[in-house]
């Protein structure tokens, strides 16, 4: 059996040229075997109506298998021709004719430099696809981080809405006047914890 490898034309039969060639080998050596089987039958059919003694069962056994033996030789030697034949002439695919799914390759047709040219082309384009991804991945952290941000913001404005609306409460009336609230609220406050602390003191050593 040829030892070729056939790719182009496995692709287009969807099958390899010499597993083909190998069953019909394999059918052929079957199909004989089996007649020679039924030779022998037939032949021990006539001995038994002829009464012939110097003809036994065993020697047409013998000659079945010397025939059979004989006869795959010759077709095995026969076979080699005619599979060189068929892989040559009938199972192949000549060099110029293209499958109908390659069709492309007429229109777009390159060289080995071209085709290096071209697979660069393409490693360039992916890098600059990574950088890009790359860079939207940050942005997309930068903009997280600005949203975060600005709920903070939010929260430290409406903070100082609250505040200013307590200290105009109050009387005063804006930011700057707050805090001076505040801070005078704060020293009050500080000074009457003061006055409990040292109250509570003297209250523990009596």
């Amino acid at each position: 059996m040829s030892a070729e490898l056939m790719i182009y034309e496995t692709q287009f039969f969807g099958f390899t040229p010499q597993t083909c060639m190998m069953r019909v080998y394999l059918a052929f050596q079957d199909h004989l075997f089996h007649m020679m089987l039924v030779i022998e039958e037939v032949v021990l059919k006539k001995l038994k109506s002829m009464h012939d003694t110097k003809l036994t069962p065993s020697s047409i056994r013998r000659s079945s298998e010397k025939f059979l033996a004989y006869t795959r030789n010759h077709f095995h030697q026969l076979f080699g021709k005619m599979e060189q034949m068929l892989l040559q002439v009938v199972l192949s695919i000549p060099e110029n004719v293209l499958l109908p799914e390659h069709k492309c390759q007429e229109q777009y047709h390159y060289t080995a430099s071209e085709f290096e040219k071209l697979q660069e082309e393409v490693r360039h384009l992916e890098h600059r696809v990574k950088g890009e991804i790359s860079a939207q991945q940050a942005l997309k952290t930068e903009l997280e981080e600005q949203k975060a941000t600005q709920e903070q913001l939010k929260r430290i404005l409406q903070w100082f809405d609250g505040l200013d609306n307590v200290c105009r409460v109050h009387g005063a009336s804006n930011l700057k006047e707050s805090f001076v609230f505040l801070k005078g609220n704060a020293t009050k406050l500080q000074t009457v914890m003061q006055e409990v602390e040292d109250k509570s003191k003297k209250l523990h050593t009596k």
